[in-house]
């Protein structure tokens, strides 16, 4: 069998709805948002470990929907009119947490796009309780809107996983190669990612095929540091 060449390509990640792998973890979770002409008072929260899904289904939404995408501390005052008559995606807003001019700026997106009418999805880091919001205001706002909660993969999402991210980075493994990888990893997106960054780095700086028994050298190593 020919070995698999790993060359420098940029990396090119596919966030389109037929990229988005469906598995028990995460069905749920895109039944609700894909279901946004009946959100409850047309706003939703989207929360899930770092890694998770949460920018690809956000973009999932944006694209069936027509929203516009935009990181939770980037909203400025000035532009609440402009973005408030759109559907808009608010990302990582467990960012702004502490932050008192940040949260009072999306406390007032949150109402005037309601008011208008608009759909809004926020995005953050696990339950929206732990994102440490200390404006009440906003808080009770964010806790009383339906959510959406993606969980740690599952065997055959984390295959799926494994093997979107390589092909984002143009790297094509065997079967055997990913399913050596899901029982070898801890059952983490995060984990995943900088697995996968490793195994591209270390392929291109030693010259190797992305094969078995480098896989498991590569992470051999890793442990033994």
């Amino acid at each position: 069998m020919a070995e698999q060449l790993t060359f420098d390509l940029p990396i090119r990640t596919a966030l389109g709805r037929g990229d988005f792998f469906i598995s028990n973890s995460n069905a749920l979770a895109l039944a609700m948002i894909e279901d946004w002409e009946n959100w409850p008072s047309r706003k939703h929260t989207l929360t899930g470990p770092k890694g998770s899904g949460k920018t690809h289904l956000a973009y999932v939404w944006a694209e069936q929907s027509g929203a516009t995408l935009i990181k939770a501390a980037a909203v400025l005052r000035d532009a609440i009119p402009e973005l408030a008559a759109q559907k808009i995606v608010v990302e990582d807003v467990h960012c702004v947490a502490g932050d008192a001019e940040q949260e009072t700026t999306l406390f007032h997106l949150h109402n005037m796009a309601l008011a208008n009418g608009s759909e809004i999805l926020f995005t953050g880091r696990n339950a929206v309780q732990h994102w440490g919001i200390q404006l009440k205001d906003l808080e009770s706002r964010l806790l009383g809107t339906r959510n959406a909660a993606l969980e740690y993969p599952d065997d055959s999402l984390f295959f799926a996983l494994l093997a979107k991210l390589f092909a984002d980075r143009q790297m094509f493994p065997t079967p055997d190669v990913l399913q050596y990888l899901v029982t070898r990893l801890e059952r983490s997106f995060a984990v995943a990612q900088s697995t996968v960054a490793l195994l591209d780095q270390r392929g291109l700086s030693e010259k190797r095929a992305l094969t078995r028994s480098f896989v498991a050298q590569t992470l051999s190593s890793v442990d033994s540091d």
